[in-house]
């Protein structure tokens, strides 16, 4: 009986996910209260009480090292982003003037690199002013946003620093840093093939108008940590495996540090007050969900999601995952696949990783870029965004092949 209330709390977690702007619930509140709560159901009517506790300790130890990885590198990104450094770097990116038909794979390439660094979250919004900046007719808009759309979830299945799913997969030990740079090319290739399916009705060439701000010494400093940052803990990792939290923490207090010698704002605003610009919403969500899916690990609810691997080769279940996760979180998805311990070879692992991370952009609701940039860019709402799931299906499944294939 436990063991049935425990997964209808569960599916009314995830129903509440899928249902967030029609209950008005943030999600991040809804999976919180409902994790927590299975949980305690557990602790206190479960038979084998060490057995749940062990099971608790191990899954909040997964859950800590993915918070603090998030919340060093969203506050790098928060204090960057603030001070205007990645929309500069944008306009420092872009000619003064440029044929519309090329604003495409711009739009596609430089969502896709951003993305592989930054949270998705972030690039949205980065891409959002980019777009809007634009002042093009709304249909090209809406185009241009779908393209970023796919292009943010491809370039944050590519390296852990982009995506919380392959950093999921990453720390798993499914996966390491140098395979995932197999996917770099394939989802490169989708994006641009993407962009090359919307290039009818874009005509003429674009004049932009440029607005830069000039970042400050301690600026530069906080951008060349962040950068220092991310490419040590590629190399680092591949040489002695130091976990990616202890590195992002590291540079982190040298920020922290530098402040008090460099910045002439650290008496107005200290650096360290930047962590109150973090989306602790997002951080929260994944707090609740994967105590969800650690339960439902717990009490052996898992196997449906082993089943279609036994229904269906790797492959196919791996792409229909992804086709999944345009309508269900992609988080509880790679957390339920991990949890159930199937075993693959490294090559279907790297094509999960890509269809898990890229599958949401199939639709608008799939996936937090797409949300976001349904509320930013006038237009652009389900059914408008539904008409290019044909393209954007065919991109993805391109990607798809191409990861099988090299």
């Amino acid at each position: 009986m436990l063991h049935v209330v425990l997964i209808c709390l569960a599916v009314l977690a995830f129903l509440a996910i899928v249902l967030e702007d029609v209950i008005h619930i943030n999600k991040a509140k809804s999976t919180l209260f409902l994790g927590t709560l299975c949980w305690i159901l557990l602790f206190m009517l479960g038979r084998d009480h060490p057995a749940v506790e062990a099971a608790f300790s191990e899954n909040i130890l997964d859950i800590a090292s993915l918070w603090l990885f998030l919340f060093a590198a969203m506050t790098f990104v928060a204090y960057l982003n603030q001070h205007g450094m990645v929309e500069a770097l944008v306009y420092r990116l872009l000619p003064a003037n440029i044929p519309q038909k090329a604003l495409l794979p711009f739009v596609a390439l430089f969502a896709f690199v951003l993305s592989s660094f930054c949270d998705n979250i972030t690039t949205t919004l980065v891409t959002v002013a980019l777009i809007q900046s634009l002042r093009l007719p709304t249909r090209s808009n809406i185009k241009l946003a779908v393209l970023a759309v796919f292009s943010i979830n491809s370039g944050g299945a590519a390296l852990i620093t982009g995506d919380v799913t392959t950093l999921m997969i990453f720390t798993s030990g499914k996966v390491g840093i140098s395979d995932l740079f197999a996917i770099i090319a394939p989802g490169l290739t989708g994006c641009l093939l993407l962009a090359t399916m919307l290039m009818p009705g874009f005509e003429g060439r674009l004049a932009l108008e440029r607005s830069i701000s000039r970042p400050t010494g301690f600026d530069l400093s906080v951008a060349v940590i962040f950068i220092a940052t991310i490419l040590l803990t590629l190399v680092i990792n591949l040489v002695v495996h130091v976990p990616p939290l202890l590195i992002f923490m590291f540079g982190l207090s040298l920020v922290f540090l530098l402040a008090t010698f460099m910045s002439r704002e650290e008496m107005e605003l200290p650096i360290i007050d930047y962590i109150r610009k973090i989306e602790f919403d997002t951080l929260l969500f994944f707090l609740g969900i994967l105590l969800v899916v650690g339960m439902l690990e717990e009490i052996g609810a898992l196997g449906s999601i082993t089943d279609l691997y036994l229904q269906f080769s790797p492959t196919v279940a791996n792409f229909l995952i992804g086709c999944a996760s345009a309508m269900i979180d992609n988080v509880p998805l790679t957390a339920a696949v991990l949890k159930s311990d199937l075993q693959m070879p490294l090559q279907e692992w790297l094509g999960f990783t890509y269809t898990v991370g890229v599958g949401g952009s199939l639709l608008a609701i799939g996936s937090a870029a797409g949300v976001l940039m349904m509320s930013k860019i006038e237009g652009l709402g389900f059914i408008s965004y539904l008409r290019y799931t044909p393209h954007l299906l065919v991109a993805y499944a391109v990607g798809y092949s191409l990861i099988l294939i090299l």
